[in-house]
């Protein structure tokens, strides 16, 4: 994550940051500061695929930081945030950008799409699917909303942003098998594998209270990343994220053969997101990641 103003102060008045820290990892930088000034520093057309997950501007308790900004202020301080990504990355580069609203604020993900029309073409709109009913079959998890008016919220965006919008993908490395095997000779394919679509349950992993989850309010599982990632189809990417957060995505690219990139505010977060990609390399090295977590 990354600092940002109090609410009602102005983006271009910022509080005082604390000095920028950069750690390696192996191949892996992760760097505690200021996302905005941390990314000024990078290289532009330097990053091949970006997923992140900003605060959604909705309260959540962080460590920090307050989650609760004026709008117009919350949208400002977003686009200088994704200004400055769309110069470090590549121009055939992809940003999948997690964001969710709330039953109060569902317009939220939305306007901000809007303001980032200036900088980017929304080339796919994916909804990441959190729980979900099949008949009287329930799957995944969700936080239950009490309330008479509205329905448990289930699902968050994943914006697909490009420079151009004619970014090409590797559909197939993420996709599924046919359910009848005829249509594989029928419709030409060489493999019993299809496009997965633009809507991918992928269920949070059981965890028995914070802790598991870091002490961090806005965790997404290991798998989002690492689908956005091969699906952007480049071998041996640079990935950024510039809220870090407790390391998912880089634990993604050390899985995917990638180098990883992260930001974040909080010491705490850098430093379990450092553990987290010594674990993933020593896991890597060894030869042990699950099966599970190798076939998407």
């Amino acid at each position: 994550m990354t600092g940002r103003p109090r609410a009602g102060q102005a983006c271009a008045s910022p509080p005082r940051m604390p000095r920028t820290t950069r750690y390696t990892e192996g191949p892996h930088l992760l760097v505690r500061g200021d996302c905005v000034r941390a990314l000024r520093r990078m290289e532009a057309d330097s990053v091949d695929v970006v997923v992140t997950s900003p605060p959604y501007n909705i309260g959540l308790k962080y460590r920090t930081y307050r989650d609760r900004l004026a709008e117009e202020g919350y949208l400002d301080w977003m686009v200088e945030v994704a200004r400055e990504v769309r110069r470090v990355m590549r121009p055939d580069g992809s940003f999948f950008l997690n964001v969710a609203g709330s039953s109060a604020q569902p317009w939220l993900p939305f306007e901000l799409m809007v303001r980032l029309r200036e900088l980017f073409v929304l080339q796919n709109h994916i909804s990441w699917v959190k729980s979900i009913s099949v008949g009287t079959d329930t799957h995944g998890h969700f936080k239950p909303v009490n309330s008479p008016r509205y329905l448990n919220r289930n699902h968050e965006h994943l914006f697909h942003l490009t420079r151009t919008g004619n970014v090409g993908l590797s559909r197939l490395d993420i996709g599924v098998p046919y359910m009848d095997k005829s249509n594989i000779a029928r419709r030409g394919h060489r493999q019993d594998r299809r496009c997965r679509g633009d809507t991918w349950f992928i269920p949070y992993e059981t965890v028995q209270g914070k802790a598991q989850k870091f002490h961090h309010p806005g965790t997404f599982p290991v798998l989002l990343p690492q689908m956005c990632i091969r699906l952007h189809g480049k071998s041996a990417p640079v990935v950024l994220d510039p809220f870090m957060g407790t390391g998912t995505t880089l634990v993604a690219a050390v899985r995917e053969g990638g180098q990883g990139i992260g930001i974040d505010l909080d010491t705490i977060y850098v430093n379990v997101a450092r553990q987290r990609v010594r674990q993933a390399m020593q896991v890597e090295a060894e030869g042990t990641t699950a099966a599970s977590d190798r076939n998407i």
